[in-house]
């Protein structure tokens, strides 16, 4: 979850949606985000809304710790089912994200899962995810958590190689990944994930490489390779602007892309949306696949976003603030905003463009088409598929992403 939240109008005190927004829900699936915004140490690199413990203050004499957290997102699920009112729909995907959700008892990431099941029903195969780091899992409990009811696993390796990591202010130690994966699959995991990231200043080609080559050889049927972008306000880019470790240029980050793709390709695994691979259609993280889509999801959390029918809102950041407005019975919304036709056009654009199986070219308007035909002149979308009504990006497409989906828009 970002740390910065946008304008927008105030959300209703009882969380209420309008009934537009819940026009054709039959049609769309529906998932749970779960944000759990606690770390032990702040990585230099992140910016997304989370608090170590010397930062955690209460809020009208509520205390917002860890201890009871999973007792206040359980409130918000419950508040969740009143807003939905009788939408019958079940939930098809759970992801626990963070932060670092498994600072929290493996009992208490069950207990929120058991909420959403018991106030909304998981619908039959639904994807249970949570986000992990290394260094604070262990066998025992993976087997608690798989035992609850979890399926899905994503555990940020991020490199191989200890300098990188060091870096990063990542605190796990090479091989402690890998090792992971195999506890995940013992405890029976079915689906198991590992974060990369390239681009990081004083990683080489070969690091990458050797940091690939780990991940692959751990047996996830998931692989994501993110780009590090060096965001404002955070230690790394204090770093960088001191002269302390130097900035990694776009041209590299390009070519550690190539290398990506070229590796994992190799490996069996198949790229379906830009930053991620999987071995098989079943190893796709579908909670993702519902953001990229524009389906519907409740984000339950401190800085947690939400979408429902066209309607975005987005909770208050600090815990503290959390907390009160849950123990004071009303919505932790901070502000939302409803979508327009042209919004949603566009965020379809946006986000299906970076699939696999791309985005209809009904979608775009004449000017977005022109542009969508000098883009398969210049080799940035795939013939095949363009024929049959849809832009689909070529791996050089994928290189030139965000600047082809800013032609495409117009």
């Amino acid at each position: 979850m970002p740390s910065v939240l946008p304008d927008g109008e105030p959300m209703p005190e009882d969380g209420a949606l309008p009934p537009a927004a819940f026009e054709g829900a039959g049609e769309r699936p529906l998932g749970f985000y779960l944000h759990v915004p606690y770390c032990a140490t702040r990585c230099g690199y992140c910016d997304f809304n989370t608090y170590t413990a010397s930062e955690l203050r209460s809020s009208g004499g509520v205390l917002a710790s860890r201890d009871n957290y999973a007792e206040m997102v359980v409130e918000e699920i419950r508040l969740a089912r009143k807003v939905m009112g009788d939408d019958p729909r079940p939930v098809q995907t759970v992801f626990v994200g963070g932060g670092t959700p498994t600072l929290l008892a493996a009992g208490d990431l069950v207990k929120m899962l058991a909420a959403v099941k018991e106030e909304f029903g998981l619908a039959e195969g639904a994807e249970v995810t949570t986000e992990a780091n290394p260094d604070s899992v262990d066998a025992e409990y993976l087997g608690e958590l798989r035992a609850g009811g979890f399926n899905r696993v994503s555990f940020g390796m991020q490199s191989a190689r200890q300098h990188v990591l060091k870096v990063l202010e990542r605190t796990h130690t090479p091989g402690r990944p890998e090792a992971c994966v195999a506890e995940a699959r013992a405890a029976g995991f079915e689906h198991v994930n590992l974060d990369l990231i390239y681009g990081t200043p004083g990683e080489s080609d070969e690091d990458w490489r050797a940091s690939l080559a780990a991940a692959v050889g751990a047996g996830p049927d998931h692989v994501s390779a993110y780009a590090l972008i060096v965001e404002e306000g955070t230690q790394l880019a204090r770093r960088i602007r001191r002269g302390e470790v130097p900035m990694t240029d776009d041209d590299v980050h390009a070519d550690r892309y190539l290398i990506a793709d070229e590796v994992l390709g190799a490996a069996g695994f198949e790229w379906y949306e830009v930053s991620n691979w999987a071995t098989t259609a079943a190893g796709r993280c579908l909670h993702n696949e519902l953001y990229w889509r524009g389906a519907d999801w409740w984000g339950a959390g401190p800085g947690a976003h939400s979408h429902v029918g066209g309607v975005r809102w987005w909770n208050v950041k600090h815990p503290g603030a959390y907390a009160g407005a849950l123990a004071g019975g009303r919505s932790p919304g901070a502000g939302r905003e409803v979508l327009g036709a042209e919004d949603r056009r566009v965020e379809r654009i946006l986000l299906e463009l970076r699939l696999r199986e791309g985005c209809p070219l009904s979608l775009l308007r004449a000017e977005g088409l022109a542009a969508s035909r000098r883009a398969l002149e210049g080799g940035l979308l795939e013939a095949g598929p363009y024929e049959a009504g849809r832009a689909v990006l070529t791996l050089r497409g994928r290189l030139l992403a965000d600047g082809v989906v800013r032609d495409l828009v117009d």
